[in-house]
């Protein structure tokens, strides 16, 4: 890795984890006390609605954001022309929502739908006028602005939805949370981010940019009805309960991965974009996130698997504690999600998104096979169910990374295995402390402490790469302040 990407990697990488842990470290706070005030079932009532949501947003941007961000040069009428398009498409679906409402409410058989569906719809609207104020940060490697604006966002919409909850509100307050957060974070984008459409609507920018976005928009299709059809099947086959207490299993593993795959692909994309042409240095860029990430998700995952128990029994309270084994196995299943999310940039890049979809309509089709037979015997098995349809996942990914730059399975597995070893340590030191250490936040206090400092001692010890260049950050980071 040349020095100026290597400082540009470090500088966007160090922003991108800046605000993803200030961002996601106030979400947690905030999630723990909505959590402890508000019930199951009504965190369940959200998960219900939630692949609606998800699934308008995919079609409202429909890959366009990362066709411009992966343009070399893109021109005033791109940007114009994906703003004027994601602004109609946000405002088409939302009358589609709106109209769909009732139907919804019916189907799950729970009436608030109806006017619940009705008020988080319009975050689709709201949120249309920032996209492209959010993609140019994206271009620019400047998470240090977006930095700024998720921790306010976070912030300021948690006080209003734990405000709500004090105040009786119940499921309305995760609705104040919701509607409150996309108008503060869109406000910060246009303030803080001077842009404004300066030509109208253009065809050929269209074309030449849907031509790319067109294949990644089915792709994200696919991935989107399959991450939200657990949130459907448990509703529906199960209880509003039941799906309050599986989405509190896979929030806190999802906001442990997700701080650190987000913050490294985010800035990967756009780093590995300037490279697209160079084989040599797209698969030496692309090893060293892999080593990155599974330096730091590694051992978080599987020491939160280790003290799920307590933690949950501590910050959540036993009302939720039929979560803690769903917890342990999705801490599993999200494993190699950091590698895969890498791997499928590395296709981006390179302008195989015929590829990924490809891919997609061949892993989606495993995975809904998979969810179809676990459904009949319980959450559990629905559970292990994504952790088995995770390794099938990043195996079939490696295909296409091998074919195009000669980098497949066994390489990617070889980066990975030492940080997976020292990281069940990490495990087995966490179990050892949640079954004899008590009361439960003393074992989380025990295990916070001890892990990650015997966790660092391996790595070191092992002379892992993403130890020493960690260290190498932290002492330069030091020397830069000091001077």
């Amino acid at each position: 890795m040349t020095d100026s990407l290597k400082q540009k990697t470090i500088k966007g990488v160090s922003w991108s984890f800046v605000e993803q842990i200030l961002t996601r470290a106030a979400n947690f706070v905030i999630g723990i006390v909505l959590a402890r005030l508000l019930s199951p079932t009504e965190f369940g009532l959200v998960g219900m609605i939630s692949v609606f949501i998800a699934f308008s947003q995919i079609f409202i941007d429909g890959g366009l954001s990362s066709a411009l961000i992966r343009e070399k040069n893109p021109e005033e009428k791109d940007f114009s022309t994906v703003f004027i398009i994601n602004l109609g498409m946000s405002i088409l679906f939302y009358f589609i929502l709106f109209f769909l409402s009732q139907p919804i409410a019916d189907f799950y058989g729970q009436p608030i739908l109806r006017s619940f569906l009705r008020i988080i719809a319009l975050t689709l609207i709201i949120s249309s006028f920032g996209s492209i104020h959010n993609t140019l940060l994206t271009i620019r490697v400047d998470f240090k602005t977006q930095s700024v604006i998720s921790v306010v966002t976070a912030v300021v919409s948690g006080a209003i939805g734990i405000i709500y909850a004090l105040r009786g509100y119940g499921v309305w307050a995760l609705a104040a949370q919701s509607l409150s957060a996309t108008i503060v974070c869109t406000l910060l984008l246009l303030l803080l981010v001077r842009w404004v459409p300066r030509t109208g609507f253009s065809a050929d920018s269209f074309r030449r940019l849907f031509s790319y976005s067109s294949k990644l928009l089915t792709s994200n299709v696919i991935r989107v009805i399959y991450d939200n059809a657990y949130p459907i099947v448990i509703g529906k086959k199960f209880s509003a309960a039941s799906l309050g207490q599986y989405s509190q299993a896979c929030k806190y593993p999802g906001v442990a991965n997700a701080t650190i795959t987000s913050a490294l692909n985010r800035v990967a994309f756009p780093i590995l974009s300037q490279i697209q042409d160079d084989d040599r240095r797209l698969i030496e860029v692309y090893e060293k996130y892999i080593e990155l990430s599974c330096f730091v998700i590694f051992p978080v995952l599987l020491g939160l698997c280790g003290c799920a128990r307590p933690f949950v029994h501590f910050l959540l309270t036993d009302k939720w504690l039929e979560c803690v084994p769903l917890m342990q196995i999705i801490c599993f299943s999200l494993l190699a999600n950091c590698v895969t999310n890498i791997n499928l940039n590395l296709l981006y890049v390179k302008g195989r998104s015929d590829l990924v979809l490809r891919l997609e309509i061949v892993k989606k089709t495993i995975a809904f096979a998979i969810l179809f037979i676990t459904m009949f015997f319980g959450l559990k098995a629905i559970c292990l169910g994504q952790l088995i349809f995770s390794f099938i996942d990043f195996g079939l990914n490696t295909i296409y990374t091998r074919k195009i730059l000669n980098y497949g399975l066994l390489p990617q597995l070889r980066s990975m295995a030492p940080y997976f070893f020292c990281s069940l340590i990490v495990l087995a030191e966490s179990l050892v402390f949640s079954q004899f250490v008590t009361p439960a936040w003393l074992a989380l206090l025990v295990s916070l402490v001890v892990c990650p400092v015997s966790y660092w001692l391996l790595t070191k010890a092992a002379r892992l790469y993403a130890n020493k260049e960690m260290k190498d950050l932290f002492v330069q980071k030091i020397r830069k302040r000091n001077n």
